[in-house]
């Protein structure tokens, strides 16, 4: 029975491997590119002092090995299969060991929620973690002693773990601020998957009291488990966002720049929504064929193809990196800016800063952007291409010999005018004549008034132009 439960255990942490790595990949990317951790004294700190800031800080140090997808998803299996093992020995019973999954199924459901933060995991992890070590080294019948390590225990776990090792929670600080993305909204899924513990332990008592558990049958044992796992997988598999993960993805490859991937993707499927519809055609724009297959995609107006600017941390982001290879560099700056500022837990972003400081070198704001890469060379997976960076500030001949920043910086507006977050004709215009080589500004242009059906200024710029 005992090697059957821990096989069994095994091909649980093994599905939730290949859930994540195959399925889910761009949910793990997308946690990661919204959060900077950075190896720094100060910033620890001001992590670990909060209620919960070990939790917190536990579960961003491995959000940033979210940058590669099998990485992670190796990391939540295993913190998942661990909960699962310490709720199996909590309940102290082999033979309903089945139900040692719930609480383990429940956190598995809580992290199909793209804003579900993996410090709310570390959370429920300390805490199973705690009981059980106590449960070990002092006896229930010694009820005083019981009762001292309750008391001495509950604000050291809420100094590690937060409210969620607390039985009721009410609402504010209760709630937990180190377990959601949004402040505001209450994570039901992760109290319940906390709280499920617990109850799983009292039902355990409750029927070895009654002697049930003992004439429990092992194809009785082995039935509840696959009663569980079935619920479990229809579940996951039913609430998982498939539809978000794939506009993720073509985030995720536009951010990389990975345009020949792109073009393969929607050739597969094209893409039916607007974050798609502008990655798409900028993959074109880059390989110089956004005219001539203009006609062969799903379009959504000039919508997608230089969407206006939302007030929101993800929609903006292909549109900036748009912005950015067009030549616009002062409008994908700000774009970047306000996206990082509306993060909805007040972190900043590894991928944001990368392009701040990309910016400002480029405008030669060489002090702004040395913040920017001082910043990333704290970081793990960031900090070679900052140092490989760094050298080139106040350095304008290796600026302007770089393949892209000394294209990008020739591109670039030569007058400073105001712009709004919606894109006009003339925006691109200006663009395009401040250096007519810039073939990307020129696709664009043709294609807005394609898209606008505008064959008034279509014939005046082809007549212009010839």
């Amino acid at each position: 029975m005992s090697s059957v439960r821990y096989l069994i255990s095994s091909i649980f942490c093994v599905a939730v491997l290949l859930f994540f790595g195959l399925a889910y990949p761009q949910h793990l990317h997308y946690q990661e590119q919204y959060q900077l951790f950075l190896f720094d004294s100060n910033y620890v700190w001001d992590i670990i002092r909060e209620p919960g800031g070990v939790a917190d800080l536990l579960g961003r140090f491995c959000t940033q090995f979210f940058l590669y997808a099998w990485v992670g998803a190796a990391i939540i299996a295993l913190l998942l299969s661990a909960v699962q093992l310490m709720t199996l020995q909590l309940m102290g019973s082999n033979k309903l060991y089945g139900l040692s999954f719930i609480p383990s199924g429940l956190l598995w459901l809580y992290l199909l929620d793209e804003n579900a933060l993996l410090g709310g995991i570390w959370a429920v992890l300390i805490i199973t973690g705690m009981v059980l070590l106590i449960s070990r080294f002092v006896s229930i019948k010694r009820t005083v002693t019981m009762i001292i390590v309750i008391i001495i225990a509950i604000p050291v776990l809420y100094f590690l773990a937060g409210p969620v090792c607390l039985p009721i929670p009410v609402d504010g600080l209760w709630a937990g601020i180190h377990y959601y993305r949004m402040p505001k909204v209450f994570p039901w899924l992760l109290w319940a998957a906390a709280f499920s513990a617990f109850v799983l332990v009292l039902i355990v008592r409750f029927f070895r009291n009654k002697n049930f558990i003992q004439h429990l049958s092992p194809i009785a044992s082995h039935l509840l488990f696959a009663l569980v796992a079935v619920c479990m997988g229809w579940m996951v598999w039913k609430n998982a966002n498939f539809k978000a993960e794939k506009v993720m993805q073509y985030d995720f490859m536009a951010t990389h720049q990975q345009w020949n991937r792109i073009i393969e993707t929607i050739n597969k499927e094209k893409p039916n929504n607007q974050i798609g519809v502008t990655v798409q055609n900028l993959a074109l724009a880059m390989r110089g064929v956004l005219l001539d297959q203009i006609q062969n995609y799903n379009q959504n107006g000039i919508a997608g193809l230089l969407p206006d600017v939302q007030s929101d941390a993800t929609s903006p982001m292909p549109t900036a990196e748009a912005f950015y290879q067009l030549g616009m560099i002062n409008v994908a700056q700000r774009t970047v800016f306000e996206a990082q500022e509306a993060i909805l837990d007040f972190q900043k972003s590894g991928r944001c800063y990368k392009r701040l400081a990309q910016t400002n070198l480029i405008n030669g704001n060489y002090e702004v952007s040395r913040k920017y890469l001082t910043a990333l060379q704290k970081t793990l997976f960031y900090r070679d291409w900052a140092n490989e960076t760094l050298p080139l500030l106040f350095d304008e001949m290796a600026i302007n010999n770089h393949p892209e920043y000394g294209r990008l910086r020739k591109w670039a507006y030569k007058e400073n005018f105001l712009f709004s977050d919606h894109v006009t004709p003339g925006m691109l215009e200006s663009l395009y004549f401040g250096c007519t080589d810039n073939r990307m500004a020129y696709q664009y242009l043709i294609a807005y008034y394609l898209l606008t059906g505008d064959r008034e200024r279509y014939n005046n710029f082809i007549s212009k132009n010839r």
